[in-house]
């Protein structure tokens, strides 16, 4: 069935937004002036796969969304149908799907499918990496989205989107206390992506499962322990629960993104006008859900500590072997592949560059103020 519509931004809030891209350069209400000044526009109808269970409303509100908009601006002309993980896809299949043409788009998170290519990895998050602003400066200032499009495009036959950051997520929960660097060897972790990889060198066991799965395996003790996202949807996961240990931070996504995937075939057919709804849709869901998970975060947050659990750092010896182990996985992967050398040397400047701003300033503000 349809993912049930639910509004995620006011009309005032998509009419003000605009895009700095080459590509998009005109206002939602422009958009949908022009759209309707022009009857000789077609209709197409599009099915969108999506990665994510219900419980995971945010980043599934994304896909509505989405979809409302690209419709309001094309005058419902445009019309694309998200549908829950598994409704047209598996989880952990909506970029093939795409790639192959059989689903016109998705929203996934493109980590998922470094077994196609470490550079997917950059679309979501690297292990101590760019934080969700820091992505997005990347993504939209930097060389970052220009790079990745060209990957996609010769790669995959697809066009990809930002589409929303949860910002910088919390380290999981865990059923036994992590003291030292020892307590990883022989972790059975739920963990994807490159930290994953990570993690694995570092000892532990590591497993990919779609979110719909986590917590029965949690739970069972099939896993010993499972990064998520955050205190919001951790809490309606009900992680607390079944692990006594919610750690922080995850280092390995300091500012995870989801991403909306388009084959490529599919969008080289809509007309200029329907692409540059694309473009806005895309962005305005990227700003908002960002906004949406900083401040259902912190109330979550409050309501997890009046719950039996421990909020722990990790230690600073798992950091740090952490933090090597990650990089000397870069550079191994960057001498066998020159896409993600290439990529990955841009990346690396710009993080070095912005990271020394944001810890001048901002760092220094934010943790003059926190209190946890």
């Amino acid at each position: 069935m349809n993912v049930n519509r639910r509004k995620f931004l006011s009309g005032a809030a998509l009419a003000s937004a605009a895009v700095g891209t080459a590509a998009c350069t005109v206002t939602p209400a422009e958009l949908a002036e022009m759209t309707a000044q022009d009857p000789s526009l077609p209709e197409f109808t599009w099915q969108m796969a999506t990665s994510f269970p219900p419980i995971a409303d945010i980043i599934v509100d994304m896909s509505v969304a989405f979809a409302e908009h690209v419709a309001a601006m094309t005058n419902g002309k445009f019309r694309i149908e998200p549908r829950l993980a598994g409704e047209l896809a598996p989880p952990l299949e909506v970029m093939n799907v795409v790639e192959q043409g059989a689903v016109q788009c998705g929203l996934t998170a493109s980590y998922y499918f470094i077994g196609k290519s470490p550079v997917n990895a950059f679309g979501t998050s690297l292990p101590f990496g760019l934080t969700a602003r820091q992505n997005n400066a990347w993504f939209y200032e930097g060389d970052g989205l220009a790079l990745l499009r060209e990957f996609y495009a010769d790669r995959f036959g697809i066009i990809q989107f930002p589409g929303g950051t949860s910002g910088a997520q919390m380290g999981g929960w865990f059923n036994r206390e992590i003291r030292s660097l020892d307590d990883i060897v022989g972790l059975k972790m739920r963990i994807p992506g490159l930290g994953g990889q990570v993690m694995d060198q570092l000892g532990a066991t590591v497993q990919v499962l779609p979110g719909g799965e986590v917590f029965q395996a949690l739970q069972s003790g099939a896993i010993d322990a499972t990064d998520w996202i955050g205190p919001y949807d951790d809490l309606k996961m009900g992680f607390h629960q079944v692990a006594r240990y919610y750690y922080y931070p995850a280092w390995w996504e300091p500012g995870a993104h989801a991403e909306f995937q388009i084959n490529l075939e599919a969008w080289n057919e809509l007309p200029e006008e329907y692409q540059a709804a694309v473009e806005l849709a895309a962005l305005a869901s990227n700003v908002v859900a960002t906004a949406r998970y900083d401040a259902k975060n912190a109330e979550a947050l409050q309501e997890l500590k009046t719950h039996d659990i421990e909020i722990l750092p990790f230690p600073d010896d798992f950091m740090q072997a952490a933090e090597t182990a990650s990089f000397a996985i870069y550079e191994a992967i960057a001498a066998r592949d020159p896409d993600f050398n290439a990529i990955f040397r841009n990346w690396n400047a710009f993080r070095m560059s912005i990271q020394e701003w944001f810890g001048l300033s901002e760092a220094a503000m934010t943790n003059y103020q926190s209190v946890l």
